[in-house]
């Protein structure tokens, strides 16, 4: 089944499906063939991540019984956490259409989380460009119909949400995640994020993805507040 049956099969109609293709590609596939795709997905995955944080929250927002600030916050970091997100691809087979490069293949980056997760962002993102929330809402309603299974899925500490909920005490402070740099090749990226309260750097972390360096900067500045 190609990319495009898949989306018949879910009765989701696109306009582009080139444009939707490019959520699949990865930086590794387009540095091995340049002219194949117009760019990658990291910026769909920018897109992506906006989109699924707004749908999210109004989701959250509107369920009966109402739940409350915290409550929302904490479900929605489970929602949409690396692994949930890289498990929902897996269960919908997405990630049979991740293009990757020799190495990445190599290194069965088709099977890594934080690749995984984000190609659902990109996916997302260019679904949205292409045909806005009417594309996404029936699939993002089906996928988290079941709510009690993120409830339980996420066991690792999300140290993000921590944070937050350590921070809301004082509504005035203000968090920010600041990527401060990124090194090695392009199927070993190493990302550093700093975080920052109130404009003052409280912590520093490093992952493979830019979701697990801001998740180890939020639990070095929870080391150094809660004391």
């Amino acid at each position: 089944m190609n990319l495009n049956q898949w989306l018949k099969l879910r009765n989701i109609n696109v306009k582009d499906i080139r444009s939707i293709e490019c959520a699949f590609v990865h930086r590794s596939f387009l540095h091995e063939h340049p002219s194949s795709y117009p760019e990658d997905n990291q910026r769909l995955e920018f897109m992506g991540d906006a989109v699924l944080q707004l749908w999210t929250a109004s989701y959250l927002f509107n369920l009966n019984p109402k739940l409350t600030e915290g409550d929302m916050t904490k479900l929605r970091s489970q929602m949409v956490c690396e692994s949930s997100l890289a498990k929902i691809a897996f269960q919908l087979g997405l990630n049979e259409y991740l293009k990757l490069g020799h190495g990445e293949i190599l290194e069965k980056g088709q099977l890594r989380d934080s690749t995984v997760a984000d190609m659902f962002e990109a996916f997302l993102g260019a679904l949205y460009l292409d045909s806005g929330y009417e594309s996404i809402n029936p699939l993002l309603t089906e996928i988290f119909k079941d709510l009690e299974e993120f409830k339980q899925f996420n066991s690792v500490i999300d140290f993000k949400t921590e944070l937050q909920e350590y921070v809301q005490a004082d509504n005035r402070r203000t968090i920010n995640y600041v990527l401060v740099s990124v090194e090695g090749p392009s199927n070993q990226r190493i990302f550093e994020t700093s975080v920052q309260i109130d404009g003052i750097t409280y912590g520093k972390g490093k992952g493979s993805s830019k979701k697990r360096a801001e998740q180890a900067a939020a639990k070095e500045a929870l080391a150094k507040l809660v004391k």
